[in-house]
């Protein structure tokens, strides 16, 4: 382990709400992703909002740490940091093509486990029996909220849950990479500079690769990418690189499993998208596997100040 690695927090109320506010964001940027479909793909749209926090990010790093900024031994493990960041998005998008929405946000929001599981020879980031119970009731809440009969093909459903797994993976993996690579070391803007930059470059080349540059400027096109830039690439990524860097891993992941709920609350509130008994039993689940893992770990460790 890189001594230069901050030690990270149990979760406090400071955590919760700004985990909390960034669901809420994440959920809306679900909706405005699938608004503006028609007039511009959301991989472009992901290729253009990476590239500029990319130049915002790349010049923060300049101004303050100089030209020698990739000098200092995070490179390496900072540029696989921004590779499974990219392979997150290229999976995920992929996924849509051949499987359900529902099927693909089951899926993708595997990451929690795959990141907790990467953490596990970690002291601090250990989970009890209890707690990896508490994944488990969490993410069967997310499979009774969006996992349903798609009527499409077997073998297409399988392709595209496949690389809605294959998603969820690189996000978990990536989480691990900046827990324990030299990365982790690096001050925040730099590691959000690695992931945007590498994929604002990789999800770019895949746009042009697979012919979805095409891009209709209308209004609401262009006040989604500068939100999807201002909001979600720069500030959002910025506070939640941050809370990376300073609380548990898994316990933030695990908070993250709000965001989907959240993207159907708000489909239904601004697309007028139903809203089903079954989605209202899921979110239970999932609000009960939250509370069950983070309630538990504060009766292990009260009083604690640092995950040690």
């Amino acid at each position: 382990m890189n001594p230069m690695v901050p030690l990270r927090r149990p979760l406090d109320l400071r955590a919760f709400s700004l985990v909390l506010m960034l669901c809420l964001i994440w959920g809306i940027q679900q909706v405005a992703l699938k608004d503006v479909a028609a007039n511009a793909a959301p991989v472009m749209q992901l290729a253009i909002r990476f590239a500029g926090a990319s130049i915002f990010f790349g010049m923060w790093v300049l101004i303050h740490e100089g030209r020698g900024a990739f000098k200092d031994g995070t490179l390496r493990s900072g540029l696989l940091l921004g590779f499974l960041f990219a392979m997150e998005f290229v999976f995920a998008g992929q996924s849509l093509l051949h499987t359900t929405a529902a099927h693909s946000i089951v899926f993708l929001y595997t990451a929690p486990i795959f990141t907790a599981l990467g953490l596990q020879f970690l002291p601090e980031e250990r989970l009890s029996r209890l707690q990896w119970v508490g994944i488990g009731v969490a993410f069967a809440g997310i499979v009774v909220a969006f996992l349903g009969f798609g009527g499409r093909p077997e073998l297409t459903l399988v392709t595209g849950d496949s690389l809605a797994l294959l998603a969820g993976i690189s996000w978990g993996l990536s989480n691990v990479v900046l827990r324990r690579g030299r990365v982790g070391s690096a001050k925040t803007a730099k590691t959000v500079l690695y992931q945007v930059g590498t994929a604002s470059i990789l999800l770019g080349a895949f746009a042009a690769a697979t012919g979805q540059t095409r891009i209709e400027f209308t209004k609401i096109t262009v006040f989604v990418l500068v939100f999807q830039t201002l909001v979600i690439a720069i500030s959002s990524y910025l506070i939640w690189f941050w809370l990376l860097r300073h609380y548990l891993t898994s316990r933030l992941m695990l908070l993250s499993l709000l965001t989907p709920l959240f993207g159907v609350l708000f489909g239904a509130a601004l697309l007028d998208d139903p809203i089903s008994p079954r989605f209202a039993w899921g979110g239970g689940l999932v609000l009960l596997g939250i509370l069950t893992v983070t309630l538990q770990g504060v009766v292990r460790r009260p009083g604690t100040a640092r995950g040690t």
